[in-house]
C-alpha cells in the first residue's frame, strides 16, 4: 500500500520535489521556507497560543527565571568573619551604653547637664562617656554585623566609612597633640582641677579618681598633694563650718600600708605643720608622664593593634561591598521564548 508523503513545506512554494525508487516522495525545503516557519513557530510560543501551536498538546507558560553565569564572587571567609568580629562589638557597645545610662539615671541626668553648663566637665562624666562611646559602637556594629550578614552595601558602605572617620580624626588628634603638646598639656592640667573641685559632686568621678590615685599612679592631686586645697571640702576654710575634711586629702591618697590601718590617714595632712610620710605627696600628672615613659613599648604594640585592626576593618568592608556589587552585575534575566516554559 503506498503512502503519501509527510512534509512540513508548501509543496508549491520553495520546495524541491525528488521521486525515489520505491514510490515514496521526499522533499526539501527552501532555506527561506525553513526561516519563516521558525518564525511562525516562535511568534506562537511568544503569544502563548499554544492550542494553534499544538492542538492536542497541553498548554505552555511561561517562565521568566533570575539565574547566575559562574560561581559566586562573594568570599564567605570575609563575609562571616566580618559578621563574627563586628557582633562581637555590637554586643559591646550595648552593654557599654546600657551601664552608662543606668549609672546616669541614678545620678539625676539634669543636674549633670546643669553642671555641664555652668562647669564644662562634660568629658570628664565617665557615665555619660560610656552613654556615648557604647552608642557609637552599637550602631557601627549594628552596620558591620546586619550589613554583611544580609549582604547590604548601604550599611557596609555607612560601617567603613565611620571607620574611616574615628581613623582619620585619631590620626588629627595624635599630630594635633604632638605639635602643641605644652598647651595640650596646661589644658588638661586645667581639666583635671576641675574634676578635683568636682570631687564629691559626681560619684563616678570620685570613684575613678580614687581608683587612679589608689591603684593605677599611687599619687595625689594633679601637681602635688596640695592641689586638694582648691576642693571646698578639703579646704581649710571648712573648719568654719564644722567640717572633719577640712585641711584634709581623700583616702585614696594614703599609703597602702596606712591606708588598711586608718582610714582617716588623710585628715589634716594640710597643715602647715603636718606630718606626710603617711600619704602620696607627689601629682598625678608628672607620675603619668613617668608611667608612659616606663610603659612606652606596650601602648606603643597596642595603638597599632588597633590601628591596624581599624585598617582591615575597612579593608574587608569594602572588599565584600565590592564583591557584592560584583555579583549584583553578574545577574541576568534570560527571558528566551522556548526555554522557560512549564507544563500544567
Amino acid at each position: 500500500m503506498r503512502t503519501e508523503p509527510v512534509t512540513t513545506c508548501d509543496m508549491n512554494i520553495n520546495s524541491i520535489v525528488r521521486r525515489l525508487p520505491n514510490g515514496y516522495d521526499t522533499q526539501r525545503c527552501h532555506p527561506t521556507t525553513r526561516i519563516q516557519s521558525s518564525k511562525r513557530l516562535t511568534s506562537l510560543a511568544t503569544t502563548n497560543d499554544s492550542d494553534t501551536l499544538f492542538s492536542m498538546a497541553p498548554r505552555f507558560h511561561r517562565v521568566v527565571r533570575k539565574t547566575r553565569r559562574d560561581e559566586s564572587e562573594i568570599s564567605p571567609c570575609i563575609k562571616y568573619l566580618m559578621f563574627s568580629f563586628n557582633i562581637l562589638f555590637w554586643i559591646l557597645g550595648f552593654m557599654i551604653a546600657a551601664i552608662g545610662i543606668y549609672a546616669w539615671i541614678e545620678k539625676d541626668t539634669f543636674d549633670n547637664f546643669g553642671r555641664l553648663t555652668m562647669g564644662g566637665t562634660l568629658f570628664f562624666d565617665p557615665a555619660l562617656l560610656f552613654v556615648l562611646v557604647g552608642i557609637f559602637m552599637f550602631f557601627i556594629g549594628f552596620a558591620g554585623c546586619v550589613g554583611s550578614l544580609r549582604e547590604n552595601t548601604c550599611l557596609l558602605l555607612f560601617f567603613s566609612f565611620s571607620l574611616a572617620v574615628i581613623f582619620f580624626a585619631q590620626l588629627a588628634f595624635g599630630t594635633l597633640v604632638f605639635i602643641y603638646r605644652e598647651k595640650v598639656k596646661n589644658e588638661g592640667e586645667k581639666q583635671l582641677m576641675i574634676m578635683i573641685q568636682s570631687y564629691r559632686d559626681d560619684p563616678d568621678l570620685q570613684n575613678m579618681i580614687d581608683w587612679i590615685q589608689r591603684h593605677w599612679l599611687h599619687c595625689c592631686g594633679v601637681n602635688n598633694y596640695r592641689n586638694w586645697e582648691s576642693n571646698t571640702y578639703f579646704n581649710c576654710s571648712s573648719k568654719l563650718v564644722g567640717s572633719i575634711e577640712a585641711c584634709g586629702v581623700p583616702s585614696s591618697c594614703c599609703r597602702l600600708e596606712y591606708f588598711h590601718n586608718n582610714k582617716q590617714c588623710g585628715f589634716g595632712t594640710l597643715e602647715p605643720s603636718a606630718v606626710t610620710q603617711m600619704i602620696y605627696t607627689e601629682g598625678c600628672l608628672p607620675k603619668a608622664s613617668q608611667w608612659f615613659e616606663r610603659h612606652i613599648l606596650p601602648v606603643a604594640i597596642v595603638i597599632v593593634i588597633l590601628t591596624v585592626l581599624q585598617i582591615l576593618s575597612i579593608c574587608f568592608a569594602q572588599n565584600l561591598r565590592n564583591d557584592i556589587l560584583a555579583q549584583k552585575a553578574k545577574w541576568t534575566w534570560h527571558t528566551h521564548p522556548m526555554m522557560h516554559y512549564y507544563r500544567n
